[in-house]
């Protein structure tokens, strides 16, 4: 079982809140032509990819829920950013989890609490089966509170935990960290 960073998608890997600020649903990014990999992701996750950690998109989507973007829109966003880091990182991600519920929405069945929204472990815990991650040797970059406890909730220490300042995002200085604290050792030894 190998670890994994685990990646929040908006505002940690995509361009939202500054994309979407003046539009009447700031934060809910629905349109794939604006999708854009904010500074430092490309290198960032490329130097992970090459130290061997599995990469793994979770992002809440709670937009769906609430009527603003639909599931095909959520998807054609995922599929972008997965063609960025394919065309300007040189990877692939090896999944990308989403969760179109929330408790405040007003579109079945979407419309409820669900055990993926973060803070709860859900997503990481159906990639972590999926793809045989080891969850106690893994990170997690991201950019609230609530990917943090998402996190610790499914097993990963909290010092593995980075949160980018919204403000000022530095992607590849987490990145750097992330190797800095022993994680690029723990790979080699596993070779």
């Amino acid at each position: 079982m190998r670890p994994a960073v685990f990646l929040d998608r908006d505002d940690t890997l995509i361009a939202n809140r500054e994309l979407t600020a003046h539009t009447p649903h700031p934060g809910d990014l629905c349109d794939p032509a604006l999708v854009r990999l904010l500074p430092g992701v490309a290198e960032g996750l490329a130097a992970l990819h090459r130290a061997g950690f599995a990469l793994v998109v979770v992002s809440n989507q709670g937009s769906v829920a609430r009527g603003v973007c639909t599931i095909e829109q959520v998807e054609a966003c995922n599929r972008r950013m997965r063609e960025l880091a394919r065309t300007e990182a040189g990877i692939e991600f090896d999944g990308v989890y989403y969760c179109p519920y929330h408790p405040r929405g007003t579109v079945p069945p979407f419309k409820a609490e669900h055990h993926w929204r973060k803070p709860a472990p859900g997503m990481f815990l159906a990639a972590a089966a999926d793809l045989g991650l080891d969850l106690s040797r893994s990170w997690l970059i991201g950019d609230a509170q609530r990917d943090a406890d998402a996190a610790i909730a499914a097993g990963i220490d909290r010092a593995r935990c980075i949160i980018i300042p919204a403000d000022a995002p530095d992607f590849l200085a987490a990145a750097a960290l992330v190797f800095s604290c022993g994680g690029e050792r723990e790979l080699h030894r596993e070779r």
